[in-house]
């Protein structure tokens, strides 16, 4: 097998891949930086056009502008949203894009068992000598699409890192594939104020030394981070890779010796943010990227003792009912792996899950404490498995609370302008006893 004339024989541009999609494809793309910028632009391009219709094309999370969901693709081609970032949201407000419910834990299964895959685009780091392409930023739900892809098109940028533990695509299992050298999109960092200074103290207060942890996105995950540098022998059990876990490996309070399963290395699913990101885990052994209905397992991720998850959310509501999705009816994202370690983290021993955020939105005009979720608010995590949420007021423990308890809980640490307001409608609704 000469797998450079191979390479060769299948390389071609982005325009002539996008010429080769038929009218009524089912596509896919894995998430955030793994979806190929390049080749998604010439496919909206062509859409757009009119050279092909009813398309359909899958994809989580986008953090950079996409031909593909671009309005005057649509109705040509429809994007699905398994997990939103700002253009599929926009899309979704406009009626141009479809919302696909799950966890994200299930969709790897979701994709093997419900979804037709006629082309799976990813992007990719170089060839290796071996004839194998690494998907480079994550392994989500990639093996899962390539298993069940008809057809696979490769970008290829030379700017990628190369993670040795994604799925591996063969030269031989590609059909055609296009050359590019771009920088990998870049998430701005997170404003770290000191509300979200004061929520990231708190919960440092509440993790012990040897501890794994799961942190999501945002300004709250990213302090809560940067406050635990004192702390020693951590360990990283994440969806998301970020930036101050790099900085926690770095400074030594992570070395990851003290997990059950990995023990000495760092496991995700998925990364994005910086260049600094993208070199720590270029051909770093100690870096693992894995599946997601492996990471997000609730019963893999119970199996750490004292294991922290960190998450953000829109709302919560007396019984303890968490929206981290929607804002009313409005679409803002999807469940995620949220509700996936919420549950892990409760049942490892001596876990903690946390739901932290600012106690206010809108310059403090609006309580994000509120007696009942706003109608048509989408439950992240149930109300059964909720267990702490902390504001910049304090820490309130909910599990293993009564829903009188909770309220009570819930009004010590929402702003001080919502309190009297809160208590007078749990007084109401008689949930004050």
């Amino acid at each position: 097998m000469d797998l450079k004339q191979m390479y060769a024989d299948k390389t071609k541009t982005a325009e002539q891949i996008a010429a080769s999609i038929e009218s009524g494809w089912s596509c896919s793309s894995d998430i955030s930086g793994a979806i190929p910028t390049v080749l998604a632009d010439a496919l909206g391009k062509r859409a757009a056009a009119g050279e092909v219709k009813d398309l359909v094309y899958h994809s989580l999370l986008d953090i950079t502008p996409l031909g593909t969901l671009a309005p005057e693709a649509f109705p040509q081609l429809t994007p699905v949203s398994w997990f939103s970032g700002g253009g599929l949201r926009k899309a979704v407000s406009e009626g141009r894009c479809d919302i696909m419910p799950c966890y994200y834990r299930d969709a790897p299964g979701l994709f093997e068992r419900y979804i037709e895959i006629d082309a799976f685009f990813a992007q990719v780091s170089p060839m290796d000598k071996h004839g194998y392409f690494s998907t480079c930023l994550d392994g989500s739900c990639s093996e899962a699409m390539i298993r069940k892809a008809k057809h696979i098109y490769l970008e290829v940028n030379d700017q990628a890192p190369r993670v040795v533990t994604v799925p591996q695509i063969h030269i031989s299992q590609v059909d055609a594939l296009c050359e590019t050298s771009h920088p990998l999109p870049i998430m701005p960092p997170a404003k770290i104020d000191t509300i979200s200074q004061t929520i990231g103290g708190y919960i440092a207060e509440e993790v012990p030394n040897g501890a794994t942890l799961q942190l999501g996105i945002g300004a709250v995950p990213e302090a809560v981070g940067l406050a635990l540098k004192d702390k020693r022998d951590l360990g990283i059990h994440t969806e998301l890779f970020t930036d101050s876990m790099v900085e926690l490996i770095e400074c030594g309070a992570v070395t990851n010796m003290q997990k059950p399963l990995h023990r000495g290395k760092t496991v995700a699913t998925l990364t994005f943010g910086s260049q600094r990101i993208y070199d720590f885990i270029d051909d770093n052994p100690m870096f693992l990227m894995l599946p997601v209905n492996y990471v997000n397992d609730p019963a893999i991720i119970a199996q750490h003792p004292n294991f922290i998850s960190v998450n953000a959310a829109i709302e919560v509501d007396f019984f303890g009912q968490v929206c981290s999705e929607s804002a009313g009816t409005r679409h803002i994202s999807g469940t995620g792996g949220q509700a996936d370690y919420v549950r892990g983290a409760i049942s490892s021993k001596g876990g903690k899950s946390f739901i932290a955020f600012p106690s206010t939105a809108k310059n403090d005009t609006i309580s994000k404490i509120v007696p009942t979720l706003a109608p048509g608010a989408i439950v992240t995590t149930s109300k059964n498995d909720v267990d702490y949420i902390v504001t910049e007021y304090g820490v309130a423990k909910l599990r293993g609370k009564t829903v009188s308890q909770r309220a009570k809980e819930l009004i010590r640490i929402a702003h001080p302008k919502f309190r009297e307001e809160l208590t007078f409608k749990a007084k109401k609704e008689n949930l004050l006893i």
